[in-house]
């Protein structure tokens, strides 16, 4: 049985990515940590925040889970080592597939359920992205105030 070892992400979504990564960078005093693609438009924006550098993403809409409304977009990823099983584990115990298993890029697959109460609950299999792993990567940890 696969288990939930801990929060990853928290992802919204918006319509105009770049007007709500300033949105947010105003609102947190910070910028954005990683841009996706990293030129023109942006698709995915994400933040870390406090001590913990917990995430908080931002996503394209159209990305979104067929049904899925404005205002109802919040998904909290719970980081396990397989998503498939824990998927079907889930599945297994009353939870219906709300997004499914799909892989977004390099390491990174995600999927989401409902629970058996109506809460959205994704699954999350990511590579360490602590800071050094990041610069370690190529990637920067740190972006400009405004999203261009």
């Amino acid at each position: 049985m696969s288990t939930l070892t801990g929060l990853t992400t928290m992802v919204l979504t918006a319509d105009d990515v770049a007007a709500a990564a300033d949105w947010y960078a105003d609102v947190l005093g910070i910028s954005p940590y990683f841009l996706q693609p990293p030129e023109g438009e942006p698709a995915y924006i994400e933040f870390r925040i406090g001590p913990d550098e917990d995430e908080l993403g931002i996503m394209s809409r159209v990305f979104a889970p067929e049904g899925t409304a404005p205002g109802s977009s919040s998904v909290t990823y719970w980081h396990v080592d397989d998503v498939d099983a824990t998927l079907d584990d889930l599945v297994s115990r009353g939870a219906s597939v709300h997004s499914p298993v799909t892989p977004r890029g390099e390491e990174f697959v995600t999927a989401s359920v409902i629970d058996p109460f109506g809460n959205v609950l994704g699954l999350m299999r990511s590579p360490p992205l602590g800071r050094a792993a990041l610069r370690a990567r190529g990637l920067r940890t740190r972006c400009p105030a405004k999203v261009p």
